[in-house]
Order: structure tokens, then C-alpha cells, then sequence
């Protein structure tokens, strides 16, 4: 039986227990001053950590009426995510996109050049404005909330008390009834590897290359190595991507990734799986790299002009003075946090990539707005298993839930279906037909396990199947859904009818 019904019933409670207290919060809070604050006043709350986990934390708090301080050491907000990482790389990963399509899709579609270059230095400011642009926007989202912005360094010198070394060369102390860390996370290298941003780089160094390499080594292949490779690819490096593991991106599905690993080679990219970096040589003019296999035998020796190192990410708690007040941290670096994020001093909490959980900018997002709802009184959620992944490269690739590796692993009697792009009438028309969407559905009640989706936008397409999978819907609900014709979507509706019956285009 199909369970959009189920899904009303679950929202239609949800709304009903408004009244009954499941969303209410004191009404006292409305007597909270929302002036600035200056830095000897005692906050309702402060947020150490202007990243996205941070300042929405912060902007919510003074929406709930709380008097709130955010402290970010950048000198502007939006933390790694807006600056080094999340939207500087698809600012790039966008022109790089337009430049190939130029060079290699335009005639196809009947719209020819003479000839056709990259612009370096244009590209750099056209993703420069739009950082800037939108690091001012928060700024004014501060001001238009009332939210006090300290531009400085913080340390706990009490579990209410931060000092903060300011841009400006000074110190204040900022007090606060409930601290938020929001530090996010930093780059995490290899043991005896310094990154210098030059030749050898961080997603960052990679993000402002004065020049296109010739040859570009990427080290790891996750989520930002692959994003990263592909930009510098697009624009004429040969990129040659160093993997550890047996297969790319890990956590991905593993016949999507088989695909997605085709799709990136006809790119020209690059792969050595299987692969271990012995030592790294910067004495030269380049950068030369011995290998050897993950398990041992002969070594190769690869060079390149830059090296990539895109190894993960570490949590940021150094300097913080977390043992002063004695937070607890794991062997990972990461603070433990209970159900509404508070850690194990009283009035100190935690969320976004200092945490445990996805590393991952909407992530902290959401851990931000459920721990300043908590401090309300409010009732708030954030499930883990239900926040989306994406790597922005051409095409994407999103996924939702668990992969059919992980469902298999568990016993659960499941089904898949699929739908190629191939098989789609839009993705026809426009000539970019290369990828797929599979659903895996528990047999027995056709509840949706997992999406995985490979296409152009499947960042966007992926939310669908993320609103579907958090009210419990079955592929069949998605399937007898009317989808608009011609869209990508329709890929999505005809993996449904694949999962629970039968698909009408293949």
C-alpha cells in the first residue's frame, strides 16, 4: 500500500501538536534585549564561529529574542564554507564547466567560435564578487537581527567567559549565558607534508592558482579532490588523481560510482587506485611523488607542477581552551555532544564539523538552528541519515539514505530500481544524457531506503527524494506523483515505477 497518506497523518499530527506544546517556547524570551552588546555585557548566547553552522545559529538565537554575540577570527563570515571551500569552488566549478562546454558542446547545438580561451584572471574575480557579495550579506542579515559581530580570535577563560585577541590588535571578553562552539573544521595533511599553497596545495591554494598547471596531482579522491581535479582539468591540466582505497568517493553507491568513475576518465582525468604516497620532492622546479601499492611492491615516481592534498578534514578546537574549562574531546579531535548538543560542561555546546556527523556546511546548518531551538524550549531534530550528498562536478552526483551495499549489509529484503538519463527525453534534447537514478525500497513495504542520482543537477533533483524519504514515503508515492514533461525529474519517477513495477520509457 502506497504511504503518502501515512506521510499526511505524520504531518497533519506534527501541526496539530503546535497547540498542545510540541513547537512552544517561554514566551519570556520577548523580554530579551536585541541591541548590540558591548563586549563586558552578558549574551543570552555567544557563538564562537561565523561559518554556516555559526552565524545561522547566531541569527536564529536573535530571532528567538536572545541577546547574541558571534565571534569569527576570519574578519568575515560564512567561515570555510563561503571563502575557502563551498562556494568559491562551484563559482570555478561553473566557468570551468562554461569553458569546456564552449570548447567542446557548443558546435554541437549550432553556436561556433573562431576560437575560444580562458581568462584566468577574470574567472579568479568573477568568484571573488560573489564571495565578497555574499559575506556582506550576512553582515547585513547581522545588522538587520541585531546581531553583535566581535572580529577576533576567542578562547574559553570560563565556561561564560571568552577572551577575544580582535583584528584590530586589542582584547575583550565577551560573557554569555550559553557558548556555542561553531569552529567548523580545517584541512587535515599528510604526516611529514608542508603545505606551502604553492606547490604544494589545500583546497584553498587550489581555489587561487595563478596559473593553469600543466600537471596537476590530486591526492584523494573524494568529494573535493574530484571537484577540484575537475576544475583544473576542464581548463587544461592533466590531472592525475592518488587514491589510498581500492575505489573513489568511498561512502558512494558502489554501481553509481563505477559510472561516475567512466564519466570522469572520459573527462581525461586521471586514476592511481590502490595507491599509497611514500615520500613527496619539492627541491626541483616541480613537485615529483614516489607511489608505491597500498600493499606494498615496487615504487614509480610521478611529477607534476602542483600537488593537491585532499585528504580530509580535520575538526578546529586548537587555541579554543577546551581543557581550561575541561570540554571533552574523542581521539578524533571531535566533541561529544548529548541530544541538544550540549557537551559535558553545563552551558557550553557544540555543532556543526566539531561534532560528530557529516562534515558537511548544510549539516551545520541544521545543527545550529535545533541547538538554539532547544535553549528556547522548543522541540527540534536534526536525523543524520537523511542529509544529502553532493559532488559538484559535471555531472553531479547526489545521494540520499543508504547505499545498496549498506542495505544488503543490514538483511533487509530490498528493491532496486533504475532509470538511465539516456531513457529521458529532457536530458535527450539537451545533449547530456550521461548518468542514472536508482532507488533501493525495503520489498516488503516499498519504503524508500536510498537514492542515488547521477545527472546534471542532481543537486537539485536529489531533494525530492529527500522530502519523500523524511516522511516516510514508498516508491510508489513518488511514482504516482505528476511530474512536469520534459524534465530530468521524470528520471526520477520512472525509477520509482522501476522499483515497485514497471518503468514506461525503458
Amino acid at each position: 500500500m502506497a504511504m503518502a497518506s501515512i506521510a499526511r497523518r505524520k504531518a497533519t499530527s506534527l501541526l496539530s501538536g503546535q497547540t498542545s506544546g510540541v513547537f512552544r517556547y517561554s514566551l519570556s524570551l520577548s523580554s530579551f534585549s536585541r541591541s548590540f552588546a558591548s563586549g563586558s555585557d552578558e549574551n543570552d548566547v555567544v557563538v564562537i564561529g561565523g561559518g554556516p553552522g555559526g552565524y545561522v545559529a547566531a541569527i536564529k538565537a536573535a530571532q528567538l529574542g536572545f541577546k547574541t554575540t558571534c565571534i569569527e577570527k576570519r574578519g568575515t563570515l560564512g567561515g570555510t564554507c563561503l571563502n575557502v571551500g563551498c562556494i568559491p569552488s562551484k563559482a570555478l566549478l561553473h566557468s570551468s564547466h562554461m569553458y569546456h562546454e564552449a570548447q567542446h558542446s557548443f558546435a554541437n547545438h549550432g553556436v561556433k567560435f573562431a576560437s575560444v580561451e580562458v581568462d584566468l584572471p577574470a574567472m579568479m574575480a568573477q568568484k571573488d564578487k560573489s564571495v565578497s557579495g555574499l559575506t556582506k550579506g550576512i553582515e547585513g542579515l547581522f545588522k538587520k537581527n541585531k546581531v553583535n559581530y566581535v572580529k577576533g580570535y576567542g578562547k574559553f577563560i570560563s565556561p561564560s567567559e571568552i577572551s577575544v585577541d580582535t583584528i584590530e590588535g586589542g582584547n575583550t571578553i565577551v560573557k554569555g549565558k550559553h557558548i556555542i562552539i561553531a569552529t567548523g573544521s580545517d584541512v587535515k595533511s599528510l604526516p611529514g607534508v608542508t603545505i606551502d599553497e604553492k606547490k604544494i596545495v589545500s583546497s584553498t591554494g587550489a581555489l587561487s592558482l595563478p596559473e593553469i598547471p600543466k600537471k596537476l596531482i590530486v591526492i584523494g579522491a573524494g568529494y573535493i579532490g574530484l571537484e577540484m581535479g575537475s576544475v583544473w582539468a576542464r581548463l587544461g591540466s592533466e590531472v592525475t588523481v592518488v587514491e589510498y582505497a581500492p575505489e573513489i568517493v568511498p561512502s558512494m553507491d558502489g554501481e553509481v560510482r563505477k559510472q561516475f568513475k567512466r564519466t570522469l576518465e572520459k573527462q581525461k582525468m586521471k586514476f592511481k587506485l590502490t595507491t599509497k604516497v611514500v615520500s613527496i620532492d619539492t627541491s626541483s622546479s616541480g613537485v615529483k611523488l614516489t607511489l608505491e601499492p597500498a600493499a606494498g611492491g615496487e615504487q614509480s615516481i610521478l611529477e607534476a607542477d602542483v600537488v593537491l592534498i585532499s585528504a580530509g578534514r580535520t575538526p578546529f578546537t586548537a587555541g579554543l581552551g577546551l581543557d581550561k574549562i575541561g570540554v571533552e574531546t574523542d581521539k578524533m579531535g571531535r566533541i561529544p555532544v548529548n541530544e541538544r548538543f550540549a557537551t559535558n560542561v553545563p552551558g557550553v555546546y557544540a555543532i556543526g564539523d566539531v561534532v560528530p556527523g557529516p562534515m558537511l556546511a548544510h549539516k551545520a546548518e541544521e545543527d545550529g538552528v535545533a541547538c538554539v531551538e532547544f535553549l528556547a524550549g522548543k522541540e527540534a531534530h536534526v536525523d543524520y541519515d537523511l542529509v544529502p550528498g553532493v559532488v559538484y562536478t559535471h555531472p553531479e552526483v547526489a545521494s540520499i539514505g543508504k547505499t545498496e551495499e549498506q542495505v544488503k549489509a543490514t538483511g533487509v529484503k530490498y528493491v532496486v530500481g533504475k532509470f538511465p538519463l539516456m531513457a529521458n527525453s529532457r536530458a535527450k534534447a539537451i545533449d547530456d544524457a550521461d548518468g542514472l537514478v536508482k532507488i533501493i525500497a525495503e520489498k516488503e513495504t516499498d519504503k524508500i531506503l536510498g537514492v542515488h542520482i547521477m545527472a546534471p543537477n542532481a543537486g537539485e533533483l536529489i531533494h525530492e527524494a529527500v522530502l519523500a524519504m523524511q516522511y516516510g514515503a514508498s516508491s510508489e508515492d513518488i511514482a504516482r506523483t505528476c511530474h512536469a514533461h520534459p524534465t530530468m525529474s521524470e528520471a526520477l519517477k520512472e525509477a520509482a515505477m522501476a522499483t515497485y513495477d514497471k518503468p514506461i520509457h525503458m
